[in-house]
């Protein structure tokens, strides 16, 4: 079951298997993968590819598809606690909705959860469907109480989330499956911007200046960077003012972007993309006595109102920036001629966007459609096109 699983979780792998097919067994938990995982034995654990105990992450083999497996392993926001992070144990006990739930009720739970996670929006119902939909694992038309208990558990990531919600959307990896609070997504084939993947125990004595040198010389031709930026400015629109509100992107590091074979950006990790207004509301009444105290994740910043020593709410960058700041050097490192000095340019630009700035988003949607015309007119009747 377990194959070349990293020796420090091996007891958190076996923990995991035993957990969800336990709770299976007992009738508490089912979904999509439940049978194949726990009774047919049809999905197996592949290579771990986790770098702590809390993030239980795999390869998953699945028949004869490959995806990866993970379970549980974001810091969940609680708004009412203002708190990140929890033990795995004290987050999700598969005890909601309770016997007796309807689906009904079980229908304005979930439309409660959405309100308070993306706020007032006039389609929540249309999403709640969607969700139940998902919910039906065995698609028999309706959600038993293990599914729903399932569904709960999983509709507090906002990963899971945003895969059900952009589920069409060509960036956002596949769901393929889920048991419990365990789910697998499409396996994307490389799984950084860059080309080169080392050991953990390298990673701690690389200088990161040096890192950063060998990441520029292991990256595709420049036309292919050039689609792979294309999508990932894509997917910035996806996320902005979607159908069900603004999400944003807390950490745009390269190893949290991947792109398959054909060069195709794919999001690799989403559990720090989150909707703005779950993000505000944690922001809300946070104490601070810096700036520094105001930040979620790596790149989600607000400034610290030293009157009152509370966060302010307002995100300081929007995703464009943060993404353009990650694309300058990828981008302009081999980058044709012809087009160089206008492609900084228009970096630049969109590196000093200001969510406070005065028609912010007539100047984000300005700046997005420049760079990907000017990057598509130059690949457009390439091979890697």
């Amino acid at each position: 079951l377990f194959r070349a699983c990293c020796p420090f979780f091996f007891l958190e792998t076996i923990f995991l298997f035993v957990f969800q097919c336990d709770k299976y067994k007992t009738g508490v938990i089912d979904g999509s993968a439940c049978s194949s995982l726990c009774a047919k034995e049809t999905l197996y654990f592949g290579k771990c590819l986790s770098t702590k105990p809390n993030n239980q992450m795999y390869l998953g083999i699945w028949g004869n598809l490959q995806g990866v497996i993970k379970c549980q392993m974001e810091e969940t926001i609680h708004l009412d606690l203002g708190t990140e992070l929890e033990p795995r144990k004290e987050i999700v006990l598969f005890d909601k909705p309770t016997r007796g739930t309807t689906v009904q009720k079980f229908k304005e739970m979930v439309y409660g959860l959405f309100k308070r996670k993306l706020g007032e929006q006039g389609n929540l119902s249309e999403l709640v469907n969607l969700i139940l939909s998902v919910a039906d694992g065995n698609k028999d038309g309706r959600v038993s109480l293990p599914e729903a208990k399932s569904a709960w558990a999983l509709l507090q990531l906002n990963e899971f989330l945003l895969m059900v919600i952009l589920q069409d959307k060509e960036h956002t990896p596949k769901l393929m499956g889920f048991c419990g609070d365990l789910y697998v997504m499409e396996r994307v084939a490389y799984t950084s911007l860059y080309g080169i993947s080392l050991p953990w125990i390298l990673e701690l004595f690389i200088p990161s200046s040096f890192r950063r040198s060998m990441d520029q010389w292991f990256t595709p031709s420049w036309p292919r960077k050039a689609k792979i930026a294309i999508g990932l400015l894509e997917f910035v629109e996806d996320i902005f003012h979607g159908p069900y509100g603004n999400f944003l992107m807390c950490d745009t590091s390269a190893k949290n972007l991947g792109y398959n074979d054909k060069y195709d950006l794919k999001m690799v990790d989403m559990r720090k993309i989150v909707p703005e207004i779950n993000l505000k509301e944690l922001f809300k009444n946070r104490h601070c006595e810096s700036d520094l105290d105001c930040v979620y994740g790596t790149d989600c910043r607000t400034l610290c109102d030293q009157s009152k020593m509370k966060c302010t709410t307002e995100i300081i960058q929007p995703n464009l920036a943060k993404v353009c700041q990650l694309l300058k050097d990828y981008l302009l490192r081999g980058a044709p001629s012809e087009i160089r000095e206008e492609l900084e340019k228009q970096l630049y630009s969109c590196i000093a966007l200001k969510v406070t700035a005065n028609q912010m988003e007539m100047e984000h949607s300005l700046i997005l459609n420049n760079l990907k015309t000017l990057l598509w007119k130059k690949i457009s009747h390439t091979n890697d096109s």
